[in-house]
């Protein structure tokens, strides 16, 4: 057994547009969409054991054994490669639960890159993102490790230029329910689909498109959460503002990391917003990869 845990970052995304454009026989929405990922992670901490266990050392708040995506990753890629190393984990958790940022997603994407090296899997990328998509629809990406037009459910990815941003990321104090929100009868399905040329020609400034590339989540979020309309609406007094994917996290861009922390400062000190709606924030800029890219090929 390894004597010392190995630190590995798992970055946030947000979803810089969502299209919905369609519902398969099986229930999953057809999806258009472009991952971000940003420079603000968390951490999934690894150590190798020689006797096959898998073990979980430290609990997750709201995040049972059995639906942790580190665990269930490692244990994937275990039975997948037969390997009979096993691993301690454990995480340092900054991304919010339940913010449309990917956080558990990426969790799962880096434990199964982390692991690729350490036990010497040497697994392809498209073999660890296939194993990624039985996880969740936002695995993939993060193996993928670069900004990704998207479809399909997501999974369907193409490298994707985007020039640098700086962002704002606040997170109003409600859980919303991704099953709920794309259960709802007010949620449009039928967007037309488009194309990567056409949001390439849409951008505006620091990744922001123009108002043809938007959220169909975000009008059925604000109507059923108050608390993430506000927070747009707070947020777009100073930029274009968005929800990341399914929310509750709203975004908007700026050109300098100076500017993003100004309006997180102001979110942070406006006692209107905290009292009513109690966000927490962070800045962040784009990545042109993830960290841990190279673990695979």
């Amino acid at each position: 057994m390894s004597s010392s845990f190995q630190h590995f970052p798992a970055p946030a995304k947000i979803n810089l547009f969502l299209h919905v454009t369609g519902r398969r026989n099986d229930g999953y929405h057809l999806l258009q969409t472009v991952f971000r990922l940003l420079d603000f992670n968390d951490e999934v901490l690894l150590r190798v054991r020689d006797d096959g266990r898998i073990l979980r050392l430290n609990d997750t708040p709201g995040v049972p054994l059995e639906q942790d995506l580190c665990i269930r990753a490692a244990r994937l890629l275990q039975q997948h490669s037969g390997c009979k190393l096993g691993v301690d984990i454990d995480l340092i958790k900054r991304i919010p639960i339940g913010g449309g940022l990917g956080g558990g997603s990426s969790d799962a994407a880096t434990t199964l890159l982390a692991l690729n090296q350490l036990w010497d899997l040497q697994l392809p990328r498209s073999t660890l993102q296939t194993l990624g998509l039985q996880l969740g629809a936002d695995v993939p990406v993060f193996v993928y490790g670069r900004d990704a037009w998207a479809e399909g459910v997501g999974e369907a990815l193409q490298a994707l230029s985007l020039p640098t941003a700086h962002y704002v990321v606040l997170t109003p104090r409600v859980h919303v329910s991704t099953a709920q929100v794309f259960g709802s009868k007010e949620l449009t399905r039928d967007t037309i689909a488009t194309t990567m040329a056409a949001f390439s020609e849409s951008q505006i400034s620091n990744g922001v498109s123009d108002n043809r590339f938007k959220n169909d989540l975000e009008t059925v979020v604000c109507q059923q959460y108050p608390a993430v309309a506000a927070s747009l609406k707070w947020l777009s007094r100073f930029a274009p503002a968005r929800m990341s994917g399914s929310g509750a996290s709203v975004f908007a861009a700026f050109s300098s990391r100076d500017q993003a922390a100004a309006v997180l400062q102001q979110a942070q000190q406006d006692e209107g917003l905290q009292n009513n709606i109690a966000v927490s924030g962070f800045c962040a800029s784009s990545l042109q990869q993830h960290p841990l890219y190279n673990l695979a090929n």
